[in-house]
């Protein structure tokens, strides 16, 4: 099988690659931080999401060496940590670039080709944040819940021209966002400071005691070799899986409770 990644140089991104080169699949894989070259199974070219002549760049080039795309595999994405209040809108443009807009100038350039070769699978990672919010990640989480909704207008639209659309929703992973990761620190007199830093030391712990983003890649590649791929693949551990059901189960204002206390935004 093809498949084209982008993100591929960190993070989850290089644990799918790895995978798929144990799976003895053919790579396109796409990063910022990329030169042109091929190594095995593996060619590199470089890749920048957001630059739509990047995007064009990296399709023509794979096509060129390989005459389709039987799946792209949508790993390029960034963070940043901040209050809604002191994250400028700035900061909220870059990461929806990056993390959403940049599945759909990759999906624009992929989705002919596909269609007429007669099928093709689109994977595209979204997170658990794209089903409920937490503090401090709120740039993040908007533009993970637009990826969530911008997949299912995308999968009822395809289908019929045997296309698949698979949403991957990692919980924490070790690594996972070590290499992307943007700070909006508040100043030491601002009301979120303190909530700010406990915050954000939970979700530094989680990320630290993750799961193994190895395992994540066999997935993943395991989820191509399936006839039918789900339409979500949830990869958590329990307790984060826990929290989305209680999230979709619970009134809101004691979701937010709960949610408030795991994160230390309810103490004084």
């Amino acid at each position: 099988m093809i498949v084209w990644v982008t993100g591929a140089s960190s993070g989850l991104g290089k644990s799918v690659v790895h995978a798929l080169i144990r799976h003895g699949h053919q790579i396109v894989a796409g990063a910022r931080s990329f030169e042109d070259n091929r190594e095995g199974n593996v060619c590199r070219f470089r890749l920048d999401v957001t630059d739509t002549d990047s995007v064009r760049h990296f399709a023509r080039r794979a096509l060129e060496i390989f005459p389709h795309a039987d799946a792209v595999i949508h790993c390029a994405g960034i963070l940043s940590l901040g209050s809604c209040e002191e994250t400028d809108a700035e900061i909220y443009g870059k990461i929806m670039d990056t993390d959403f807009l940049g599945m759909v100038r990759l999906n624009r350039e992929v989705l002919p080709h596909m269609r007429e070769a007669g099928g093709g699978r689109i994977v595209m990672f979204s997170s658990i944040n794209g089903l409920l919010g937490i503090p401090f990640q709120s740039a993040y989480t908007a533009a993970k819940h637009a990826v969530e909704g911008y997949a299912e207008c995308l999968q009822m639209e395809v289908s019929p021209f045997h296309i698949q659309v698979c949403l991957v929703e990692p919980g924490d992973h070790r690594g996972g966002s070590q290499h992307t990761r943007g700070h909006v620190p508040p100043a030491p007199d601002s009301p979120y400071a303190q909530r700010y830093l406990r915050g954000t030391d939970r979700i530094a712990h989680d990320e630290a005691n993750g799961l193994d983003p190895d395992r994540l890649g066999e997935k993943v590649a395991g989820l191509l070799e399936r006839k039918h791929m789900p339409f979500r693949k949830r990869i958590a551990s329990s307790d984060q899986h826990l929290a989305v059901w209680l999230h979709d189960l619970l009134p809101p204002s004691l979701n937010h409770r709960i949610l408030q206390n795991y994160y230390g935004q309810n103490q004084a």
